[in-house]
């Protein structure tokens, strides 16, 4: 009788602050924010980056580029995650910046490419390596396959099912299961296996530096450093025939240097995923802030390491044409000879597996938080025995394990990007939106060095994302589709809400 007169709200307020476990230290988050950007980027984009800019100046100019936005992103959200530090993350701040239909639309986002495309593209690439060590289980190993045309070159195409494809479809199934079981176990898992990939990062980094770097090499690769050029096939149909240099300037070399950094922005992307997670860490206000500083420019300054070295030890043409894009499988033969292959495969699959398990523990929560909003499944919004959202994560496991069919690693981050970059504008606008909005609320920490480094975040990612929008129309055209069509989706639920 007592629960019968006190409000719907209030109780669903207190059951959602009561329901996770605040399990999550400092170090763990600031691990989660490591292990959820370091994945399989940073060993294979360089290649592709190379190709659209052509010299070893804008290659790292466009690292440079991205470690800034995300550095600057993240001191942005803390002030965001100080103010809302409750399980959802980015979601939870667009709904309270604009509205509930701006909220829902990231959370669609999500749901439909930005971290289950991510889970997909990091499990495809763990399951490339990992036939290094089983050739089985290669992408070329083809365990069904139905002819479905042919390409502009006149060659069949197929949809087609892969050895790889199941290793990848298996690794999101048992790191799912395994976050099934509780915050507690993921913690470990991510725990260990970001400490371990830390550790062999910084070893390749400092092993090729004094095992296999060489004047020769650096000094050529340096040359003519700021001769920006494209590098395409001579024959699409045949690339074996060679490859065409063509100079590149003005508004040519900017869209160059925008469908370079599609590479690293994937790979320097989920730095946020310790937002999602808020309600199960201690003392949030203070603790996901910090990590997301800390997180963020460790990984910065690894991956700019990792650039140098390769850099020092493979001239450019090697880069830019290494097989599949695998630089960091060329990079660890120099410097370890044949045993490399083994040592760097080993190394990816590790990077990739902590990786996935930390897009995986924290996707989830936004679908809760969605849930109780009543903007998702209900069943989402529902903790299991061990105070993990289940259902949200089977959910989750289901559709990335869809996206895990493509295998076609390089358009699963053209897809993604895009989105991600027009969410992280909108958000980073949302500080000063709320400035306005909510000038009295408690900010335990305010965004370092506003107003004008969130406003030059949105100008860079705004010319980004428009340039973007121009060169890659064939894959930001369906992304903006993706979030369009969360409009009627996100009013067909609310008025299932309204029924219930």
């Amino acid at each position: 009788m007592v629960f019968n007169t006190i409000n719907r709200t209030i109780l669903s307020e207190m059951e959602s602050k009561n329901e996770f476990k605040a399990s999550l230290g400092l170090m763990d988050a600031t691990m989660i924010v490591v292990g959820s950007m370091i994945g399989s980027g940073i060993f294979i984009v360089s290649a592709d980056m190379l190709r659209n800019v052509g010299s070893s100046g804008y290659l790292i100019l466009g690292w440079v580029l991205t470690g800034v936005l995300t550095l600057i992103a993240a001191v942005s959200y803390g002030e965001l995650s100080a103010m809302y530090p409750k399980a959802g993350g980015q979601y939870v701040y667009l709904r309270e910046a604009y509205n509930p239909l701006v909220g829902f639309l990231y959370g669609w986002a999500f749901f439909a490419v930005i971290q289950t495309g991510t889970i997909a593209a990091v499990g495809v690439a763990f399951s490339k390596f990992s036939a290094y060590i089983f050739p089985a289980l290669s992408e070329d190993v083809l365990l069904w396959k139905l002819q479905t045309g042919a390409d502009a070159c006149g060659q069949p195409t197929f949809f087609s099912i892969s050895a790889a494809q199941v290793v990848s479809i298996l690794l999101v199934l048992g790191l799912t299961f395994l976050n099934t079981r509780g915050v507690r176990s993921g913690k470990i898992i991510q725990s260990i296996f970001t400490a371990t990939k830390l550790i062999s990062l910084f070893g390749l980094i400092i092993f090729g530096f004094i095992l296999a770097a060489k004047a020769e090499i650096w000094n050529a690769n340096w040359l003519n450093a700021w001769d920006a050029h494209k590098i395409i096939p001579k024959d699409a149909c045949n690339k074996s025939l060679g490859f065409d240099i063509q100079s590149i300037s003005g508004i040519a070399l900017m869209g160059g240097m925008a469908a370079a950094m599609v590479g690293s922005v994937f790979s320097s992307d989920a730095w946020n995923n310790i937002t999602f997670v808020a309600g199960e860490v201690k003392n949030p206000q203070r603790n996901i802030g910090l990590s997301l500083i800390l997180g963020t420019l460790t990984v910065t300054v690894i991956y700019l390491l990792m650039n140098m070295m390769y850099l020092s030890v493979i001239p450019l043409e090697e880069i830019a044409h290494a097989s599949k894009d695998r630089v960091g499988v060329v990079a660890s033969e120099k410097i370890f000879g044949t045993s490399g292959t083994i040592i760097i495969a080993l190394m990816i699959m590790i990077s990739t597996f902590g990786c996935n398990n930390g897009l995986i523990l924290s996707g989830a929560r936004v679908y809760y938080t969605m849930a109780k909003d009543g903007l998702f499944f209900k069943q989402a919004g529902e903790l299991n025995k061990n105070s993990v959202p289940e259902w949200g994560l089977w959910i989750q496991c289901a559709w990335a394990c869809v996206l895990c069919l493509s295998g076609k690693y390089g358009d699963l981050l053209d897809y993604v990007v895009f989105v991600v970059l027009l969410f992280y504008i909108l958000t980073i606008a949302g500080i000063f939106i709320l400035r306005v909005k909510k000038p009295e609320a408690v900010r335990p920490y305010k965004a370092w060095g506003y107003p004008v480094l969130p406003a030059l975040y949105i100008v860079l990612a705004l010319v980004l994302s428009i340039l973007l929008f121009i060169f890659k129309p064939q894959f930001t055209y369906p992304g903006l589709g993706i979030i369009l069509l969360g409009i009627p989706i996100y009013y067909i639920a609310i008025r299932n809400r309204k029924k219930d």
